[in-house]
């Protein structure tokens, strides 16, 4: 983002921080007369704990803000709503230093009018082009560095009475049970694949072992020949057993073609005709590859088993540093996480790395299931 965009955006925060400033003086005036009305029965107190619950929600939207200035991150950590008295304090203090920055910006802009137009027009002191080129640059840098530095402070004089150690706890309960669901997850692959290769490979090398014992002991070599055939063909089951197994885990078309490549394949497998559209510059860390694969592939399958959708788009995007993933569908709609265990198998793999499953699907369709990953390209 350039200098004058970032302005832009401070400008626009600045601007929020205003308006947020004079409704906390507003809400300031409600209180003192709703604390001044508690003594009336049936007034006061409703009336205060009407007051409060919009210094809550005001005190949201500013923690939020904050959180955004402060914290850019795709995915930030959950806010949550501290003590009734850090926004009461916080009240008292906003209501103070909100017009701090439109003192700053008014000084400036007088500095600008001063030079410009009462010395330059109206006292007709003889200013050369360039010193007056010098004073506009250096004010207009002023006002470029000025307008973000402003908006930060601001942010971080909230941050200070509204996100206290609540975030971070809040950060430490999403990274401690995020790592209880990787475990949990790896622990169930585990048992996953060995009962595959238990029930699969494994049973078939048994019968091969038998048959080729079977077939030594034997004299007639039409039954020998009978049971080596046997034996081959169950080779070729265990075979393909363990490609499946393998092709599970990691599959060979993410290795070689990366996750645009899978993803395609996973589409064109897929019975509902998918339209995709994949802007991918780089290439993914193969664990993330690997886990946005099977969400991809898992998300494709229930839009052909439970959606009855005739049509489904998927989109792969990478944008300032985060992942998004979007499948849609012109089904019937009335998806639910809690009502089966793809949505949260999705969920699941995406926890391990920080990121989250947006799901939007109204009863009647049509269905968006967006997912976004934090991550880097190679």
């Amino acid at each position: 983002m350039t200098g004058i965009r970032r302005a832009f955006a401070a400008g626009g925060g600045l601007l929020l921080n205003a308006a947020t400033g004079v409704a906390a003086l507003v809400l300031i005036a409600m209180l003192l007369v709703s604390a001044v009305l508690v003594p009336v029965a049936g007034l006061g107190v409703p009336l205060l704990v009407r007051v409060l619950a919009l210094v809550r929600s005001l005190a949201g939207v500013q923690r939020a803000w904050a959180g955004r200035v402060l914290d850019p991150d795709p995915r930030p950590a959950p806010h949550e709503d501290g003590p009734r008295w850090r926004e009461l304090g916080w009240l008292a203090v906003h209501a103070v230093t909100w017009p701090v920055p439109a003192l700053v910006m008014w000084g400036l802009v007088a500095a600008f009018d001063y030079i410009f137009f009462r010395v330059n027009v109206v006292e007709a002191t003889p200013l050369n082009t360039f010193s007056l080129s010098v004073s506009a640059t250096a004010i207009a840098a002023i006002i470029l560095v000025a307008l973000p530095l402003l908006r930060t402070g601001q942010a971080r004089l909230s941050a200070l009475l509204l996100l206290p150690e609540a975030t971070a706890a809040a950060r430490i309960r999403q990274l401690t049970e995020s790592r209880a669901v990787v475990v949990d997850a790896q622990a169930a692959e585990l048992r996953r694949i060995e009962r595959d290769l238990h029930d699969g490979a494994q049973a078939k090398l048994i019968a091969i072992r038998m048959n080729l014992g079977l077939a030594r002991d034997l004299r007639d070599p039409a039954q020998v020949r009978m049971m080596i055939d046997e034996a081959r063909e169950v080779a070729g089951q265990a075979l393909t057993d363990l490609r499946d197994l393998v092709r599970g885990v990691h599959p060979p078309v993410l290795a070689d073609r990366g996750l645009a490549g899978a993803v395609e394949a996973a589409a064109l497998l897929c019975p509902v005709p998918v339209e995709v559209e994949i802007d991918l510059p780089g290439r993914l860390e193969a664990p993330v590859e690997s886990a946005v694969y099977f969400a991809t592939a898992e998300a494709l399958t229930n839009v052909a088993k439970h959606s009855g959708a005739s049509r489904a788009w998927l989109r792969v995007s990478h944008a300032g540093g985060l992942l998004r993933v979007a499948v849609r569908d012109d089904g019937c709609g009335g998806a639910d996480r809690a009502a089966g265990t793809g949505l949260r198998g999705i969920d699941r793999r995406l926890s391990a790395f920080d990121g989250r499953l947006v799901l939007r699907s109204p009863s009647g369709g049509p269905t968006e299931l967006t997912m976004e990953l934090p991550c880097a390209l190679s």
